[in-house]
């Protein structure tokens, strides 16, 4: 759990916490960051400013309930714990209070399929869960609810939270949500934009699951 390997993880992490306040995704204390370890998570500590998180900061949440660290984790940590538990395939999840992604959360509407990129999260839909309280066992249920076949989701009049395999890979699905969710604002401010149907989403889905970096034959 101490071993360097954990502390590049754990480097890695702040590194990520002070990236998404550069880019405005989150402001000052707001929003959190988990990294799934054997037997429990890392989390970011309640209250801190990501210009002064230091790797040690993070808070070791054990399967058996015991913490360990010099501060209190984040009051979200109880969700983090749901998507864990519902998505063993899981590495990281983060949460942001990004605008966009956050205005979208605060009309209670699901991010639907009006751009193929949607399929990042999973899915045909980036799913909102109806609002409950931070901190609570309702949310963490709601949130895992949508976690169970999707990488990300809103929170009602909340934010974000989103998933990877890896930290990078739940970054990028935070932004490019994010992104998707300012280009449905806009569309919505032209009109009522056209949604892909469930059997474009899946070919969609289906090519994603071979799409990325790949050596040419003989390259």
């Amino acid at each position: 759990m101490h071993d360097t390997s954990t502390l590049q993880a754990r480097t890695a992490a702040v590194d990520a916490v002070r990236r998404m306040d550069a880019l405005g995704l989150n402001r000052g204390s707001t929003g959190n960051l988990s990294l799934r370890g054997e037997g429990g998570f890392w989390i970011t500590p309640t209250g801190m400013e990501p210009a002064a998180l230091e790797p040690g900061d993070l808070v070791w949440m054990a399967d058996d309930g015991s913490v360990q660290g010099v501060w209190e984790p984040s009051s979200e940590w109880p969700f983090h714990r749901a998507v864990y538990r519902t998505r063993p395939d899981l590495a990281a999840v983060v949460h942001a209070h990004s605008v966009h992604a956050t205005a979208v959360a605060c009309l209670r509407r699901d991010l639907p399929a009006f751009h193929y990129m949607v399929a990042v999260a999973g899915g045909d839909s980036v799913p909102c869960t109806p609002y409950h309280l931070f901190g609570t066992e309702a949310l963490s249920e709601a949130v895992a609810a949508a976690f169970a076949d999707r990488q990300a989701c809103l929170m009602a009049n909340h934010g974000l939270v989103a998933g990877g395999r890896s930290l990078a890979h739940a970054m990028k699905v935070m932004l490019e949500v994010e992104a998707l969710c300012e280009i449905y604002l806009k569309a919505l401010a032209a009109g009522e934009p056209a949604i892909l149907s469930r059997d474009d989403m899946v070919a969609v889905i289906e090519r994603f699951r071979t799409y990325g970096q790949a050596r040419r034959a003989g390259g």
